[in-house]
C-alpha cells in the first residue's frame, strides 16, 4: 500500500515539473538577431490624430515678438484659486474634423501629419508672416499606451515622449509573465477611425523594421497566454501549494497504515 501511495506521489510530482517547462524557442526574444540586423534607418513616425493634444511652444532671439504664438495658463485648485508655481503651456485639443485652433493663423489641419510635419508648417507660416527666426517645438502631451494580458504589471502608461518600442513598453510593464505567448503578441492601433489588429513575434527579429516596431499614441497590445500551457497553467501556478497539501496528505496515510 505505501510503496503505491509513494510511486502515486512521485508520479505527481514528475508531472508537475514537465508541466512546468516551458521550450527554451517560445521563450527568449528574438532569437535571430545575431545575424538579421542591417544598418537600415529604423520606420519610425509619430502621427497626430483626432482627440490628441498638442503642446506647440513658439521660441525667438526676441520672446516678445512670439509671445501672442505661446498661450499659458496657470494652474488652479479645486476652489478654483490660482496656485503659487510656473502657469504652464496651453494645450491644443485636435477636434473631430483634425484641426487646432492656433492663435493669429486660425483652423489647421494637424490629423494625419507627423510631428515633424507640423513643425516644419507652423514655423514656416510663422517665419513667413511674424518672426522670421521663430523655431518651433510640438510635442503630444496625452501620449500613451495600454498593456494588458500576460504581463507582470498590465495597465495604461502615460508616456513624456513621443518615441516608444514595443519592447520599451513591454519593459514598461514589467515584461512577459512565463505564461505569455512570446509568438502572437497582438497590437490594435486606430488608422483612420479604423481599429486595425497586428500580430507580432517577438522571437524573431522581422518586427523591428514593421510599423509596429514603434508604438503610437492609444495603442494597446494584448500578450495572450502560451496555448501550448493553459491546459496545465493553473496548476503550475499552484504546483507548490498542491505538492505541499499532496506531502502532508502521504504523511498522515502512511502513519494511519503503520497503526
Amino acid at each position: 500500500m505505501k510503496n503505491k501511495l509513494l510511486k502515486g506521489f512521485l508520479i505527481m510530482i514528475g508531472v508537475t515539473m514537465i508541466s512546468s517547462c516551458v521550450s527554451k524557442s517560445k521563450i527568449i526574444y528574438m532569437q535571430d538577431i545575431d545575424g538579421s540586423l542591417t544598418n537600415k534607418e529604423l520606420n519610425y513616425k509619430s502621427l497626430i490624430k483626432k482627440d490628441d493634444i498638442l503642446r506647440i511652444t513658439v521660441t525667438s532671439k526676441d520672446m516678445e515678438l512670439v509671445q501672442p504664438f505661446n498661450q499659458f495658463v496657470n494652474p488652479v485648485n479645486q476652489n478654483n484659486l490660482n496656485v503659487v508655481g510656473q502657469s504652464q503651456i496651453f494645450g491644443y485639443l485636435v477636434d473631430n474634423s483634425g484641426e487646432i485652433v492656433y492663435p493669429l493663423l486660425g483652423r489647421i489641419d494637424a490629423a494625419g501629419k507627423t510631428r515633424e510635419e507640423m513643425t516644419d508648417f507652423l514655423q514656416n507660416k510663422i517665419r513667413d508672416k511674424y518672426v522670421n527666426d521663430a523655431v518651433v517645438d510640438v510635442r503630444i502631451v496625452n501620449f500613451k499606451v495600454t498593456v494588458l494580458g500576460e504581463v507582470n504589471n498590465p495597465g495604461t502608461f502615460n508616456l513624456d515622449h513621443n518615441r516608444i518600442t514595443l519592447l520599451q513598453v513591454i519593459g514598461i510593464a514589467g515584461d512577459l509573465t512565463i505564461y505569455g505567448n512570446r509568438q502572437n503578441i497582438t497590437i490594435l492601433r486606430d488608422i483612420d477611425g479604423n481599429q486595425t489588429s497586428h500580430s507580432i513575434d517577438l522571437t524573431n527579429s522581422d518586427f523591428i523594421d514593421s510599423d509596429y516596431y514603434y508604438l503610437q499614441q492609444n495603442d494597446v497590445v494584448v500578450v495572450e497566454p502560451n496555448y501550448a500551457q493553459v491546459q496545465a497553467a493553473g496548476f503550475n501556478r499552484n504546483a507548490s501549494l498542491f505538492v505541499s497539501i499532496a506531502s502532508v496528505l502521504l504523511s498522515l496515510i502512511v502513519i494511519i497504515s503503520r497503526n
